[in-house]
């Protein structure tokens, strides 16, 4: 195909390494890889080797670090990996779509494609304008250049890999056809309201724990009925140390004395903007000098705006403290709750005797970091900087590890590459270093109802809990037939809540059981449904009014809104193959295996 393509200009280095990444990924032959020693998994049977996935990785790691400069985390590694190895699933299961049903593509198609459409990333190219718009004639030329040669290869497997994807798409969904009924079952749902009485019985609120007492045998019976509900993925335990990077008072000091320094600046006769400029954190301001121009009251920090309301106009604020520092304020306009501001704000940082002694402390971890595989280091430099070792688990395979509402970036995904006893590198964040140390691993399965019987016992005495909130419900649907309201009838049973809601559409109803929703547009207006049981609670509800879909803007917007949900459903009907494709997939990952065995082999010292 590549005598299609001769002549000369420079290629776009970014764009190369991105399909470079597509080439490795749509050019591999997963049918000739069965024989690989070292595979990473297999996919449907064949094998996938290492060394393709990890070249596909380290392409997308090298991407990722290319429109994000910086440093990855290994979350943000792990995620890439898994992203990779998926989109290893996915064109494995596509090329055998893509057999099945005879989809091809020719040379020719590749090279009209493009030529015609060029990549979105070569658009804002600079050596493709002409006078500031995309020149066609010079991307085509730039095609049979001798310094496009490098880029063709890859170009063109992204160009074959989108054109047979089309194909797919056009088989799956061409002929996809909206009829009047299910337009106006649809149009209906999305604009048909109703209004709503209903009364909710909570099984955990309404039934008290010494009501339903539970047996040991209940409670095993429970374990037996729900095993697949008691699995866990894989677990890790483990112990950190933290130190924390939060300013202290002497940090608040320090910012105030800078604060008011900048203000005596001020004051003494240096011109706001000027000092704003050099002095402020806000960098959007800072940029305008200061200023912040007009705002209205409520948008920004009370205690900034208490200020700014109240200081004489043209005055230079004392500093005022808010949650981002201190800020030195300047009023220039006020007209009722709006008003015309410059600022400079100086941030609290850590600083001084206490920057010196959080540097020490991070120097300790280092240390310690070096020391990876003994895990009594961590006890001993616990020791020498008075920190207490904390308790972690069990933290899960797939999830963060998490101390309350803070996240430990990292730590879960270093946990399960490492070996109980070793310790992570200095993990830091925004206003923490920790040192982690993984104790030990629990392979995923179901535990024993020794390690679970607390849970089996609650899901048991929840299920009983569940029947007498049931027999509540039901007694109060009867009140309501024997002629109390509803409302009426949910304040006979304690605990039980009455509200009216509405009104509201089928898609975006305020109880998502599919039960209530039907009962609330299939019960006649003023009429009541029966007992309704979901997940969290059981439910009476009243239909207090319905207002239904007009059809007449239907019939006038009908051929419109056929457009637009045939659209819709060429758009599912391929995600949902697609889906379907991917979930019938006999996957073996092997990848974490492998990555266990590898630290294995490595030395223990």
């Amino acid at each position: 195909m590549m005598k299609f393509f001769r002549g000369t200009t420079k290629y776009v280095g970014v764009v190369f390494a991105v399909l470079m990444f597509i080439f490795v990924l749509t050019s591999v032959d997963f049918s000739q890889l069965s024989g690989a020693a070292n595979t990473v998994g297999k996919i449907d049977g064949e094998r996938v080797d290492a060394r393709i996935y990890e070249a596909a990785v380290q392409n997308a790691v090298d991407n990722a670090q290319r429109t994000n400069p910086g440093r990855l985390g290994l979350d943000e590694i792990q995620q890439i990996r898994d992203e990779v190895w998926e989109q290893f699933i996915q064109n494995s299961v596509l090329e055998k779509e893509y057999k099945r049903r005879g989809i091809t593509v020719s040379d020719a198609e590749v090279v009209d494609a493009m030529r015609s459409s060029p990549p979105p990333e070569l658009l804002r190219s600079a050596e493709f304008q002409t006078d500031s718009q995309f020149d066609l004639a010079k991307y085509q030329r730039w095609l049979t250049s001798p310094a496009a040669q490098p880029i063709l290869e890859p170009l063109a497997a992204s160009y074959r890999d989108q054109i047979r994807r089309l194909k797919l798409y056009r088989e799956l969904a061409g002929d996809v056809y909206a009829s009047d009924a299910a337009l106006w079952q649809a149009w209906r749902d999305e604009r048909e309201t109703v209004t709503i009485g209903l009364a909710a019985i909570s099984p955990q609120t309404v039934v008290a724990d010494d009501a339903v007492p539970v047996t040991e045998q209940e409670a095993r019976d429970y374990y037996d009925a729900h095993r697949k509900e008691f699995a866990r993925p894989a677990a890790a335990f483990l112990s950190y140390i933290s130190v924390s990077r939060q300013p202290i008072a002497s940090d608040s000091a320090a910012a105030l004395a800078r604060a008011n320094a900048v203000r005596a600046e001020i004051l003494g006769g240096a011109p706001f903007a000027e000092v704003a400029q050099r002095e402020s954190a806000d960098t959007v301001s800072a940029a305008k000098g200061g200023d912040l121009g007009e705002w209205a009251r409520g948008s920004f920090d009370p205690a900034f705006e208490r200020a700014a309301f109240s200081l004489p106009l043209n005055a230079v604020s004392e500093p005022v403290l808010s949650r981002f520092g201190y800020h030195v304020l300047q009023v220039y306009e006020r007209k009722g709750d709006k008003a015309r501001a410059r600022h400079v704000l100086v941030p609290i940082e850590v600083t001084g005797d206490h920057r010196a002694e959080l540097d020490a402390r991070a120097d300790s971890l280092d240390r310690l970091a070096a020391e990876q595989l003994d895990p009594a280091a961590l006890d001993t430099v616990a020791r020498a900087l008075g920190l207490t070792i904390q308790s972690l688990g069990p933290v899960y395979q797939g999830f963060k590890a998490q101390v309350g509402a803070t996240v430990i970036p990292d730590a879960a995904t270093w946990a399960f590459e490492h070996r109980p006893g070793e310790i992570s590198n200095v993990i830091e964040t925004a206003d923490a270093m920790y040192l982690v140390r993984l104790d030990s691993l629990q392979e995923a399965g179901t535990p024993t109802f020794a390690q679970v019987r607390e849970a089996a016992v609650q899901g048991a005495r929840d299920a009983k809990k569940l029947v007498k909130a049931r027999e509540a419900a039901q007694a109060l649907l009867d009140r309501v037939r024997a002629g109390a309201t509803l409302a009426q009838a949910a304040q006979q049973v304690p605990g039980a809540q009455y509200r009216v809601f509405g009104p509201f559409t089928r898609l975006n109803a305020p109880v998502s059981n599919a039960r209530v929703v039907g009962a609330a547009f299939g019960t006649p207006v003023g009429r009541h449904s029966g007992v309704l049981e979901a997940e969290d609670a059981v439910y009476v509800l009243e239909v207090i009014g319905r207002v239904a879909a007009d059809s007449a803007a239907f019939a006038r917007e009908r051929q419109q809104y056929r457009a637009q949900r045939e659209q819709l459903l060429r758009q599912q009907r391929v995600q949902n193959t697609l889906a379907a494709l991917r979930e019938g997939a006999k996957v073996d990952d092997r990848r974490a295996e492998l990555m266990r065995a590898a630290r294995a082999a490595q030395p223990t010292s």
